[in-house]
């Protein structure tokens, strides 16, 4: 079994999947708009210049994400991704640049479960929770 994770947006997919690739150091794997489509595929009107599917690997995950036609996309809520690195600077790292131009809604600290976590709104809504795997010190 293979998971992924897809994103609806409205309308800032590119600019977001953009963003994603600098603060994790990875690339799309292709990127097709909705005026590419075959066809046989009818593009709503106004939409074809955003994001029909992108996708790029993401830890274990592949990431894949869209833009909603227009006036179809719906703001996101009830799910947050996790990303657990070993690596405390760069767990820091992710968090602060993720949390540019977001929302903090707890900011990186020791839990009871966990040595560092914290949990972020980035600046296109997507909720992110980062930790360091294990007990705490």
């Amino acid at each position: 079994m293979h998971t992924s994770l897809h994103l609806e947006f409205t309308g800032t997919c590119d600019a977001a999947f953009a963003f994603y690739e600098t603060v994790f150091g990875t690339t799309r794997e292709m990127t097709m708009r909705w005026g590419e489509a075959p066809p046989e595929v009818r593009c709503p009107e106004g939409s074809e210049n955003l994001v029909m599917h992108t996708a790029m690997h993401l830890g274990s995950i592949v990431l894949m994400g869209a833009d909603a036609p227009a006036g179809r996309g719906k703001p996101f809520a009830g799910f947050n991704i996790s990303i657990d690195d070993t690596d405390e600077a760069e767990v820091r790292r992710i968090f602060t640049a993720l949390s540019d131009g977001g929302t903090v809604t707890m900011p990186l600290t020791a839990t009871f479960w966990t040595p560092l976590f914290g949990m972020c709104t980035d600046k296109f809504g997507v909720n992110w929770m980062l930790s360091i795997p294990g007990p705490p010190a």
